[in-house]
């Protein structure tokens, strides 16, 4: 798969590093886009497809899909997603913001946070990312940061959540749910609670799901933000955990050093400052090679490089 790449640059320490034409899309790449950020893309037919949050000059949170032949280049619909096919009760368009897009079988299914009397998680497939077929809300509100596992556990549609509330969550633990039929949802169970300070300050505030987890080895390689509650706001940084295959609310293992933190300016520097927000990871098999989107201080979006077995053991080697 020929995902984007740059090699380790020779003074480079950390597991993974930064691409070093960063950010990739600015956020003023569409006529009235305020910021394009904590977005999601996918392997699609000769290149890539993904799903853009674009918060427009209205301040308003839209969705728009976007096309690249190297996963770099962006071309991103003016036009924001229309969604087809809902109940009018769940299908009013509110908001929606940082979705994520895995293909299972042969459908690619979008959730993202859906604005229904608060935030809950919003679900759609597409087969050509021109065409967005609208499902029930999978949650009640209050919950953000809904992703799929990219293929059924035991025979269910597998997703990963939030719980919330309706402002900026001081707190959040990451739950497991599955469905028969992708409206449905129960089976709920815990996964993860914010590290304990003590342990691991970047993620002691509260925690969420990231790009869809990858399947290993050694488990589902689950790449997570955490939070600092620091004296100047909230710090978004991430991290990664390994967990169960079979039963992946049993976590196996949890770094305790974050994998990168907002250091650079384009990350420290923008509408919501030191902000690093994951929402999609590309992984080439043959040569193990890892290529991480993220947002930047709810502003830009950048990518970050590594390799998934390094990532594993690291994981493994400073769990906490």
């Amino acid at each position: 798969m020929n995902i984007p790449w740059e090699d380790r640059p020779a003074n480079e320490t950390g597991v993974i590093w930064r691409y070093s034409a960063n950010p990739i899309i600015p956020r003023n790449l569409l006529a009235t886009s305020n910021s394009i950020f904590n977005s999601a893309v996918v392997p699609f037919g000769d290149g890539f497809a993904g799903v853009f949050r674009c918060d427009d000059t209205n301040r308003r949170m839209r969705l728009h899909a976007g096309f690249s032949r190297d996963g770099i280049q962006w071309s991103i619909e003016e036009e924001d997603i229309r969604l087809t096919g809902a109940d009018p009760e769940v299908g009013t368009w509110v908001y929606g913001y940082d979705p994520r897009v895995v293909r299972i079988d042969d459908r690619y299914y979008v959730t993202w946070c859906n604005g229904y009397h608060g935030p809950t998680i919003g679900c759609a497939w597409t087969t050509d990312f021109k065409v967005f077929h609208q499902l029930e809300n999978a949650f009640l509100p209050f919950n953000r940061n809904g992703v799929l596992f990219p293929r059924k556990i035991d025979g269910k549609f597998a997703m990963l959540s939030r719980p919330s509330d309706n402002g900026h969550t001081p707190f959040g633990d990451i739950f497991y749910s599955e469905s028969p039929d992708m409206e449905f949802w129960g089976r709920h169970r815990h996964v993860m609670s914010p590290a304990k300070f003590e342990l691991s300050a970047w993620q002691c505030t509260k925690i969420g799901a990231g790009p869809v987890p990858i399947e290993t080895r050694e488990g589902w390689l689950l790449i997570f933000h955490g939070v600092l509650a620091s004296c100047n706001g909230f710090v978004y940084s991430f991290g990664s955990a390994l967990l169960d295959l079979n039963a992946p609310w049993k976590v196996l293992a949890r770094s305790g050093p974050y994998l990168l933190s907002p250091q650079r300016s384009y990350e420290c520097m923008g509408d919501v400052p030191n902000v690093t927000f994951p929402c999609a990871a590309l992984h080439d098999p043959d040569t193990d090679r890892l290529a991480i989107y993220y947002g930047c201080a709810d502003t830009v979006t950048s990518l970050a490089f590594g390799y998934l077995n390094d990532i594993v053991e690291f994981t493994k080697k400073t769990s906490i």
